[in-house]
């Protein structure tokens, strides 16, 4: 027994401590306005962060602000003048529908499309949800 309790201590040093008690910390999108158009730098660098597909991401992006997109190599090319805290609010709006799970709040979840619908599949709680399309 006292071998278990040893090998616990051991154990619980290891694991890596939060004081503020988040762990999730979506990065803050990098954002140029060049002309009429905003340029997204790190948007596959977010996508990654909250382990979405890039062009589910960019479909929600593109509705929510009404635009359209111009691909370029690694970065998103806006058509207009949208500010960062704009396009960070909007992906927080993301996270929020598409990447917590609106039972626990973890960010440790998935999202499936079966048939027509997509289901936000939490790895944490267990919890399955409907979400809304894009």
């Amino acid at each position: 027994m006292q071998n278990y309790e040893k090998l616990l201590e051991s154990g619980m040093k290891k694991i890596s401590k939060s004081d503020s008690g988040e762990r999730f910390d979506v990065p803050k999108a990098r954002v140029m306005i060049s002309g009429s158009r905003t340029i997204f730098s790190n948007f596959y660098e977010i996508a990654d962060a909250l382990r979405r597909n890039p062009q589910h991401l960019l479909k929600y992006l593109l509705k929510e602000l009404a635009t359209s997109v111009d691909m370029r190599e690694k970065q998103v090319i806006f058509i207009g003048n949208f500010p960062q805290n704009l396009v960070d609010k909007k992906i927080e709006q993301y996270v929020k529908a598409y990447v917590t799970c609106p039972e626990c709040g973890k960010p440790d979840t998935k999202l499936v499309k079966e048939d027509r619908n997509y289901f936000i599949i939490c790895e944490a709680c267990g919890a399955r949800q409907v979400v809304a399309k894009v």
